[in-house]
């Protein structure tokens, strides 16, 4: 796949009257729109038609038309502000869109919840809800089970199962609230598994995590892909991304340009995305790109001290 780039993103966005109804988007027959849109893929995994978000009228992400490929890890990266957050919560619904529509396997996501998984950022969730880690995996079960069902055996046999393949196995029964950073986040990552859907997304996963979190996550993620699941991941860390991600999307209120990683990271890309000057680095015989900041960076989640192993 040829990486696609956009033109640099303007600094000012467009007023949100400049962009169409959500609603009238949203009558229009699937099958009419990829027949309208040929360049969209009723296949694609998630399909992001002219999404636009606003906040008080003012857009913060505009323009995003984006097919998620089959089977891929997907790497969302930009600098801080740039939307990354957004465009995870615009396609889930969860901040209204000025325009644009989301469709999961070529219909509207509001028909195919179940098929999608979320991992929202950890500083987002209030820890202090008085429920174990079992009963928040479980929570992924209500999907395929109702809300207002009790969950059964089968099923609790299914949410242990996915604390188990994140590490969290032996910490089933403590209370949400005792667990550190890092084993929260192998919890919520096990709650998305255990909705067992065929597109996740993730809103940065690694952040913050310590080194023994991250190689879990990771795991986990490598394994979805092998069974041909798709997953969309906000990241923070350029170096890491070749290592992770097959392919990057790289974003600042718009898309600045997406494809597989190695070739969409160039320096031209990531300048456009990024600004400021760029330090070209060499690692493993490819040449990635970073920005050069003011001061010196905190040390990276591999270089954290296990502290929330568990």
């Amino acid at each position: 796949m040829t990486p696609r780039s956009a033109d640099t993103p303007p600094r000012e966005p467009p007023p949100a009257s400049a962009f169409p109804s959500p609603a009238s988007e949203a009558r229009e027959d699937p099958a009419a729109f990829f027949a309208r849109r040929p360049e969209h893929s009723p296949d694609a995994p998630l399909s992001i038609h002219d999404m636009t978000i606003a906040y008080h009228r003012r857009p913060v992400l505009w323009d995003i038309d984006y097919d998620a490929p089959k089977g891929k890890l997907v790497g969302i990266l930009g600098p801080n502000g740039a939307g990354k957050s957004t465009l995870i919560k615009g396609a889930l619904g969860l901040v209204p869109r000025a325009s644009g529509r989301v469709l999961v396997f070529g219909k509207p996501y509001e028909k195919m919840r179940r098929e999608v998984g979320y991992v929202p950022q950890r500083e987002s969730v209030d820890w202090d809800f008085p429920v174990s880690a079992l009963d928040v995996v479980a929570m992924g079960r209500y999907a395929h089970i109702g809300w207002l069902r009790p969950v059964s055996r089968a099923h609790k046999e299914r949410a242990m199962a996915c604390l188990e393949r994140v590490g969290m196995a032996d910490y089933a029964s403590r209370q949400i609230s005792q667990l550190s950073g890092g084993q929260q986040q192998r919890v919520f990552l096990a709650r998305a598994l255990a909705q067992d859907a065929s597109l996740y997304l993730m809103d940065e996963p690694f952040a913050s995590v310590d080194a023994a979190t991250e190689r879990a996550i990771v795991g986990v993620l490598r394994e979805l892909r092998e069974q041909g699941r798709t997953c969309l991941v906000v990241h923070h860390d350029l170096h890491t991304a070749p290592e992770y991600f097959d392919e990057v999307l790289l974003l600042n209120m718009r898309i600045v340009a997406h494809g597989p990683t190695r070739e969409t990271l160039t320096e031209d890309n990531l300048r456009r995305t990024y600004g400021g000057r760029l330090t070209l680095l060499s690692e493993a015989g490819e040449a990635l790109a970073r920005r050069a900041p003011a001061n010196p960076p905190p040390p990276t989640s591999a270089a954290r001290r296990d502290q929330d192993a568990p």
